[in-house]
């Protein structure tokens, strides 16, 4: 059947606008997350962020964005977790202490002496405890868990005198973030707890408003906890695992093949990052020892471990944790 030029022309014309219309919906067709973290841009988590962005973004082919601010220019941690909640396009690096507020059992992740490696993180992914509270957090709260793999290493007390022991400890008032699992575990290693924004803990060493802080080694360069701090206590009473945070409502919403890779390519990056981390320990010791800093390895690691079961006792989450260490084969 012929059509004649008359009519041909406005189905030409219907044909092309649909198209353009298809291919600007195509074009409009991309999302971005706003990545907030508190660590300083020297940090290794924030190379390791930009990273993820960058295999994200190319696997993606641009349908997929992610913009990292760091020093919490979104705004402290806290905040953000809420704004995840109500489904803002904004991502938080955390850690499951704070998941802790909304799934209480997760919190054992962040406990005293909870895992020892790498390779014991790396082996959570498939416990059925850490999945099912997993689970709880994206259904119950809106929180999308997109991976834990990125581990700072362990936690040490660095303070203005040596510590050795739990007694040690006594009436010194260390900084640590605000949820239980972490009041709780600094209050029975035998330290009063003093809740601080990470960007808080400078001027608060300054004005003597705490007494010393428990951190990675990786956080004294980049905070310079070094010009206010003499000792680096080698306690490793926490192995800090962190977890990346986005909204489950802004998740669910894209595209199958972007979740992929928004989860794929964080587990990569968060890997190599921890690895990074573990290599470079030692060479970060020493430069903090050639600014000042004393190091204490001769800690009573046994004492410190014995102590740090009465936070798990305290919150109620004993059996959580030896529920996990038995799917880790350490029961």
């Amino acid at each position: 059947m012929r059509i004649s030029a008359k009519r041909l022309l406005p189905l030409l014309a219907a044909a092309g606008l649909a198209a353009f219309a298809a291919a600007s919906a195509s074009a409009q067709e991309t999302f971005t997350l706003r990545f907030n973290h508190v660590l300083a841009p020297s940090e290794p988590f924030h190379a390791g962020f930009q990273n993820w962005a960058k295999r994200v973004e190319e696997r993606t082919k641009g349908g997929l964005k992610i913009e990292v601010f760091h020093s919490a220019q979104l705004g402290v941690e806290e905040d953000i977790i809420e704004q995840i909640r109500q489904g803002a396009n904004v991502g938080q690096n955390t850690d499951s202490a704070r998941l802790g507020n909304y799934v209480p059992s997760i919190a054992v992740m962040n406990g005293p002496y909870f895992v020892d490696t790498l390779e014991d993180v790396w082996k959570l992914s498939d416990s059925p405890s850490l999945k099912k509270w997993q689970e709880e957090l994206a259904t119950q709260h809106g929180l999308k868990v997109v991976c834990f793999d990125w581990v700072q290493g362990f936690r040490h007390f660095f303070t203005n005198k040596p510590i050795r022991t739990p007694q040690d400890l006594a009436g010194l008032r260390i900084r640590t973030p605000p949820a239980p699992i972490w009041q709780e575990s600094i209050r029975a290693l035998g330290a009063a707890p003093t809740a601080m924004a990470f960007g808080e803990m400078y001027p608060g060493l300054q004005q003597q408003a705490i007494d010393g802080v428990e951190l990675v080694y990786a956080n004294i360069p980049g905070g310079r906890f070094y010009e206010v701090l003499k000792y680096a206590n080698e306690t490793k009473h926490i192995m800090l695992i962190n977890f990346e945070v986005v909204s489950a409502q802004w998740f669910d919403a894209l595209p199958a093949e972007y979740r992929t890779a928004l989860v794929e390519e964080c587990k990569a990056a968060g890997r190599e990052t921890s690895q990074k981390i573990a290599e470079t320990a030692d060479s970060i010791k020493a430069d903090l020892q050639k600014r000042g800093m004393q190091v204490v390895s001769d800690v009573d690691l046994a004492a410190f471990k014995k102590a740090g079961d009465a936070a798990y006792e305290k919150l109620g989450i004993t059996d959580a944790k030896n529920a996990v260490q038995a799917e880790l084969g350490k029961k």
